[in-house]
């Protein structure tokens, strides 16, 4: 088993002991879509795939937080925040925005890239280089600020 689910069951225990409902139930919806992702795809999950979905739990609660903001409804804007900052504990370090640029720029040296007409390949080597440590949008607005 991962150690990334490892520790989610760990958590998922200790939560449970200490009577914390907003973790306990973060956890085990995480542990929920994990349990439906291995069941589906019959495969065990390694930590890059745990990532991966966490990466769109987290995705999902910022969604979620831009419409509860937008609508006035703070006690439900609240709720999802601290489900996202339980769910950012989980992931890797992100890289801050001139770690990006410091690696966009290495891509555009390395594929010769000039111009717009460029992003598709310097998009692809960024993000794989970048991995579940940046967010595509943000390494995308730097690809386009770098190659404008």
């Amino acid at each position: 088993m991962s150690d990334l689910k490892e520790k989610l069951k760990s958590d998922l225990k200790e939560a449970m002991k200490a009577k914390d409902v907003i973790k306990r139930d973060t956890i085990r919806f995480l542990m929920s879509a994990l349990k439906q992702v291995e069941v589906d795809e019959r495969k065990e999950l390694s930590d890059e795939d745990i990532v991966k979905i966490i990466q769109k739990s987290a995705k999902q609660r910022e969604d979620s937080m831009k419409q509860y903001k937008d609508a006035g409804r703070d006690d439900l804007y609240q709720k999802e925040q601290n489900e996202l900052n339980i769910l950012k504990s989980y992931l890797p370090k992100q890289l801050d925005d001139e770690e990006i640029r410091a690696v966009v720029s290495n891509v555009i040296q390395k594929t010769g890239a000039t111009s717009m007409k460029d992003i598709g390949k310097v998009m692809g080597m960024a993000i794989k280089e970048c991995g579940s440590r940046a967010d595509g949008k943000r390494i995308n607005a730097i690809v386009k600020e770098l190659l404008s």
